[in-house]
């Protein structure tokens, strides 16, 4: 992204909240994030459940602080580069889902479709909630969206 400060990236917590490079695509910054997060989900759903939830609430509180700090170094909230909220709202868009690709993908699709249509509350909390937890929130959101969906594909299949 060429609208980053001169050396942005080379701060720890700025990365971070870039997604470790992946909001730095041109197009579609947060699908980036969100291929990002599907690949780090690999070894992260052979997690025990409990576990898994606790990186869940790490993630999220950790991200708040992330993205806060990124967005407030760039002087725009919720910057599209910002992708750390897509890897904690994919998380939780897998949390128990049955293993396998398919499943993997499947829930990359319902999140990024979520996470783009912005169904309500999503809309209003992404208006008017501000910081890094409104950064953090809408996509909490649409992964908990996401996550019924998936959950309830899974019951049928």
């Amino acid at each position: 992204m060429s609208d980053l400060p001169k050396g942005f990236l080379k701060n720890p917590i700025n990365l971070a909240a870039f997604g470790f490079g992946s909001g730095c695509f041109p197009k579609a910054p947060g699908t980036a994030g969100t291929l990002a997060a599907l690949l780090l989900y690999v070894p992260l759903q052979y997690l025990p459940f409990y576990y898994y939830l606790g990186f869940i609430v790490f993630t999220f509180v950790l991200g708040i602080w992330l993205c806060d700090k990124a967005s407030r170094a760039l002087g725009v909230h919720d910057h599209g580069g910002i992708v750390w909220d897509e890897f904690v709202g994919y998380w939780i868009t897998m949390i128990a889902a049955p293993e396998g690709l398919l499943w993997m993908v499947l829930g990359f699709v319902l999140f990024r479709i979520f996470d783009i249509w912005k169904p309500q509350p999503i809309a209003y909390l992404d208006k008017h909630v501000h910081g890094g937890l409104g950064i953090m929130l809408d996509d909490v959101l649409a992964g908990v969206y996401a996550l019924l969906i998936l959950q309830g594909v899974s019951q049928f299949i």
